[in-house]
């Protein structure tokens, strides 16, 4: 989740889109190499604008939590920023704004990722500044009080006690009932308040470290120099003494619907309906992709014309895949129009539905999809900062930074024949939850 919080209904949205395709633009330049001690470093030099990001990304999140203990890698997210051996408790925001740069973090199922952004005379200032963090980073009984509060508190604020703000983890606990995809990323109010502090220092101690870690520096920079402080500041760093824990199990395939009401604090209902799809990077992911942005992608998209425009039965109509490392999910989301019995939406939907498995997709229509991708591949991907975590995201997740320049080759080789494959494969009724989301005075 994101340092700086969202409401919950825009947050669900920004989580389910930032593990869609990620950015990309005509051609990213960049070196790497390893440190002895495993961290990977990639270095992209871009001297358009005076500033540069110093960014780095671990290999951890929500999945790999225990179930008892969930919430971690979030808890993690903020007590990181509470200082170091050489940075103040809480001078970690301040030695960053006074020196003209901001900073924030964000936490999802599979990473977790910090960034500092520079002017670029302060590439040694940042550098310095997430090698403090990696080597000795301020985690004592103050400090774990202090967040413990803070991303409880958070959990209220943003998901429990806010509308639809349970609505993601309503969905996923039922879709998944053995990977941990099955519980959301800001985990159990309990299981924070329980945790005991030799259970967070060996948390720590497993999984912040060099060789689960990859450093990205992009923007304004020489990069002779940049190499020079990176080994400067990283390379005597001790790589971890664990085995890095990478949960292994297979959500078991689904084999009939899954269909619940939930009632909660909210005026208008819901339509949910959740499809199991393969883990991103795979080849059929990309066309699954695909199909949710012919769904539900502007106002000339399947569902949206049909089920706003022309039926009304819907006030709004999303489809999202949830990309991630293993298989995830695609969200379709509906909110019925006033007056409208909920199942009556899903109808409509269902028909949709029905149509994509039944028939090939226009010629036209892909067209359509794939300038929607090139489009948001080359627009989303303009800043030094998505540069760098998307640098990061690929390496993490895929080994493999060039993807950021070839990814989309993937997409534009999706066919017709592919879209209809995928569509009876993974969008089929016994390979979903249903769940009507509901006000609680109904």
């Amino acid at each position: 989740m994101l340092k700086k919080t969202m409401t919950p209904i825009l947050g669900l949205l920004a989580v389910l889109l930032s593990v869609t395709a990620a950015a990309q633009s005509p051609q990213i330049d960049f070196e790497e190499f390893t440190l002895d001690n495993g961290l990977h470093v990639i270095l992209h030099q871009d001297n358009t604008t005076p500033n540069i990001v110093v960014n780095i990304m671990y290999h951890v999140g929500a999945k790999n939590e225990n179930p008892e203990r969930t919430g971690f890698a979030h808890f993690f997210e903020h007590l990181m920023f509470e200082g170091s051996k050489h940075i103040a408790r809480g001078e970690f925001d301040l030695l960053t704004e006074r020196n003209g740069g901001s900073n924030n973090a964000f936490t999802s199922f599979d990473v977790t990722n910090y960034y500092i952004y520079f002017p670029s005379n302060q590439l040694e200032l940042g550098l310095w500044m997430e090698a403090e963090r990696l080597l000795h980073p301020k985690i004592d009984s103050i400090s774990i009080a202090t967040q413990k509060s803070v991303v409880t508190e958070e959990m209220k604020q943003t998901r429990d006690n806010q509308p639809y703000g349970r609505l993601l983890i309503e969905t996923i606990s039922r879709a998944f009932t053995q990977h941990p995809y099955r519980w959301d990323v800001l985990g159990r109010d309990e299981h924070i308040r329980a945790a005991t502090d030799e259970e967070i220092y060996a948390f720590h101690d497993m999984f912040y470290v060099p060789n689960n870690a990859v450093l990205v520096v992009t923007g304004d920079f020489v990069p002779e120099e940049a190499r020079r402080l990176v080994h400067k500041y990283f390379n005597d760093i001790p790589r971890g003494n664990h085995d890095v824990y990478r949960p292994r199990m297979t959500e078991p395939l689904r084999m009939h619907e899954v269909r619940d009401t939930v009632f909660d604090n909210i005026q208008l209902p819901m339509v949910i309906q959740a499809y199991h799809i393969p883990a991103r990077g795979t080849e059929d992911y990309y066309a699954v992709d695909m199909l949710g942005m012919l769904l539900s992608r502007g106002q000339s998209s399947r569902l949206y014309r049909k089920l706003v425009v022309e039926e009304q039965t819907a006030m709004q109509i999303s489809a999202l895949p949830l990309g991630l490392e293993d298989p995830g999910l695609t969200i379709i989301i509906g909110m019925p129009n006033m007056g409208v019995d909920p199942a009556v939406l899903e109808s409509g939907i269902n028909e949709e539905m029905e149509r994509v498995r039944r028939e090939l997709i226009t010629g036209q229509e892909l067209e359509k999809v794939k300038n929607q991708v090139e489009s948001q591949f080359v627009n989303s991907n303009t800043t030094i900062a998505s540069r760098a975590t998307n640098l990061a995201n690929y390496h993490t997740l895929f080994g493999d930074a060039s993807l950021i320049n070839t990814e989309l080759e993937r997409y534009l080789s999706v066919t017709r024949e592919d879209i209809l494959r995928v569509a009876r494969e993974y969008f089929r009724e016994d390979n979903r939850v249903v769940l009507y989301y509901m006000p609680k005075e109904q």
